[in-house]
């Protein structure tokens, strides 16, 4: 990420720590004979800096929501590949130039999906912000610095809101 932005290597790992928060989740989506009514997921972008995703390998179910139009992912184009997802907290370390997808997940009528999800997170302790080679005047800092990013995260999540935009300046 740091090489793709021109930014030294260590910008996005010095604001992660050297114990970043890792956690997995394990997804089981059985069939659901109203998938119109039932959201697998609500819609939500991840309050991580990356989240890494393993697709079911024959059940679609994956929806990125662009323009406001929601697209269905396919099934792993590439067989066994891996979905990372930019979180929140890499916005604003990337002062928005990687933006955290807005993503969803949905029920199939006739057959169950499984996925696995792996989370990445800053220490808790760490101040998160954006790496100041990104900053110049062409391109302000877009958001304040923030600690304990996760906390915020999960109350706004519960109420439909992104944390990220609540730190814009």
């Amino acid at each position: 990420m740091a090489r793709s932005l021109n930014v030294e290597p260590n910008s996005f790992t010095d604001q992660v720590g050297k114990r970043p928060t890792l956690f997995k989740r394990f997804n089981f989506y059985p069939p659901c004979s109203t998938p119109h009514l039932v959201l697998g997921l609500k819609e939500h972008s991840d309050g991580t800096a990356i989240t890494v995703l393993l697709l079911d390998k024959q059940v679609e179910g994956l929806e990125l929501r662009k323009d406001d139009q929601w697209y269905r992912v396919p099934v792993p184009a590439v067989a066994d590949s891996l979905l990372i997802i930019i979180g929140e907290q890499a916005e604003i370390m990337s002062n928005g130039i990687f933006k955290s997808l807005i993503h969803r997940a949905v029920t199939n009528s006739e057959r169950q999906r499984i996925s696995v999800v792996s989370f990445c997170c800053p220490e808790k302790d760490i101040e998160i912000k954006p790496i100041e080679g990104l900053i110049d005047e062409k391109r302000p800092r877009l958001f304040r610095s923030t600690k304990n990013y996760l906390q915020t995260y999960f109350q706004n999540y519960q109420k439909g809101e992104r944390s990220v935009d609540g730190l814009r300046i």
